[in-house]
């Protein structure tokens, strides 16, 4: 696995491999982040889309003085501004995503986000489809069953599973992101 800085300068190269990898590496991270420090959730993947389809275009535009990650998230923030701004919605972020507590908050949480999604990907496909749809959409069990057309006990019972899978997986911290972002949707 090369390091960021190295898939940069291929990015840089013309080189779409490097892209997709530094994709794969930040892309849901980014969303569960977004999903975290701001409210309304529509519209995050096409955000984070957005990230990575301005960093390909502008690729030899951009200099990247301190980390790739950083600048990423970043942009994401900057993305998300601009989007508020065009919808003339008034802008609501977390007090924690300024620019300058960005780096200490991505440093404390991505090692979090990579272990919730490493385990993630290690669940069987519709049990991860499930457990995200009711923990990153707020669907209910019964618009799970009828969105994926399969009963609301199967819904049930691979919620139960992915739960479980998790805890045996993740040490507290790590699940922690999960049951945070779960409990800011409740309050909302």
């Amino acid at each position: 696995m090369e390091d960021d800085p190295t898939l940069w300068r291929k990015i840089q190269n013309n080189d779409t491999v490097a892209l997709k990898e530094l994709h794969n590496r930040y892309y849901y991270q980014m969303i569960l982040h977004l999903k975290r420090i701001h409210h309304n959730h529509n519209g995050s993947d096409e955000a984070v889309s957005d990230c990575f389809i301005k960093l390909w275009t502008k690729r030899s535009e951009i200099l990247i003085e301190r980390s790739v990650r950083s600048y990423l998230f970043l942009m994401l923030r900057n993305t998300l501004i601009d989007r508020l701004r065009k919808k003339n919605q008034v802008i609501h972020l977390d007090s924690e995503f300024t620019p300058e507590a960005t780096d200490e908050l991505i440093t404390e949480e991505l090692d979090d986000f990579a272990k919730l999604y490493e385990a993630l990907q290690r669940m069987p496909q519709q049990r991860r489809r499930i457990l995200e749809l009711a923990a990153f959409d707020s669907y209910s069990y019964g618009q799970i069953a009828e969105k994926l057309q399969i009963s609301v006990n199967t819904v049930k019972t691979q919620m139960g599973r992915a739960y479980r899978f998790l805890k045996e997986e993740l040490d507290p911290k790590s699940i922690q992101v999960l049951f945070m972002m779960l409990s800011k949707k409740l309050m909302n």
